[in-house]
């Protein structure tokens, strides 16, 4: 081989070289960040808006961060990936939000006031809401179909299931004061009107 191509195979050589311990170096130093910045911890529940990441950090290297995906998947990201996306931790949510909107018919109009204060006073009373969290139950809306009712509030619990649990809880006992209160959910319906239309033409 001439000595033009030995130089020119080392040319080549060294920057492959050079652009793999770049990506090593980055890695290793974003890998210092999260160990100083300790954004998430192993065992948290993270996820970005900005890649397709989701899933349960099972353990965190100088290189890379291994990932639990929900369904089971070990997923392996670069540690210098976490340097330039955003990364939200609902492992370490306080609380767990509830929000629903409730539909009544609008032949129930006259009940929807007393219906708001029946269901804000269960959440207010409701051993897994938060107390000291935002609530709120208010009448907002005249939709198509129906009269609607805002409900918002936050559990104490925020492992799923539990949370899962209250807010089961809290929409059955919405269902029981809405029916004990002689009223009902409303769904999507059409009035038809007809003026003028002989009994001939109904009959078609």
């Amino acid at each position: 081989m001439s000595l033009s191509g030995l130089l020119t195979f080392g040319g080549i050589g060294g920057l492959a070289v050079g652009m793999a311990g770049k990506d090593i170096l980055s890695n290793f130093f974003s890998g210092i960040m999260l160990y100083f910045d300790r954004p998430f911890s192993i065992g948290d529940w993270i996820r970005s808006p900005d890649r397709n990441i989701e899933g349960t950090v099972a353990e965190i290297g100088w290189r890379i961060t291994k990932i639990t995906t929900f369904d089971n998947r070990p997923l392996y990201v670069p540690n210098s990936l976490f340097s330039s996306i955003s990364v939200e931790n609902p492992g370490r949510m306080t609380n767990r939000r509830i929000t629903t909107t409730i539909g009544l018919r609008y032949e129930d109009a006259a009940k929807v006031g007393v219906i708001v204060e029946a269901v804000r006073e269960m959440l207010k009373n409701h051993p897994a809401i938060d107390q000291r969290q935002t609530l709120l139950v208010y009448f907002n809306q005249f939709a198509d179909s129906s009269l609607n009712i805002m409900v918002y509030c936050f559990t104490k619990t925020t492992v799923w299931a539990e949370w899962l649990a209250a807010q089961q809880d809290v929409y059955l006992k919405i269902i029981d004061i809405v029916q004990s209160h002689g009223a009902d959910f409303a769904f999507p319906s059409q009035t038809l009107y007809m003026d003028n239309i002989t009994p001939q033409e109904q009959g078609r």
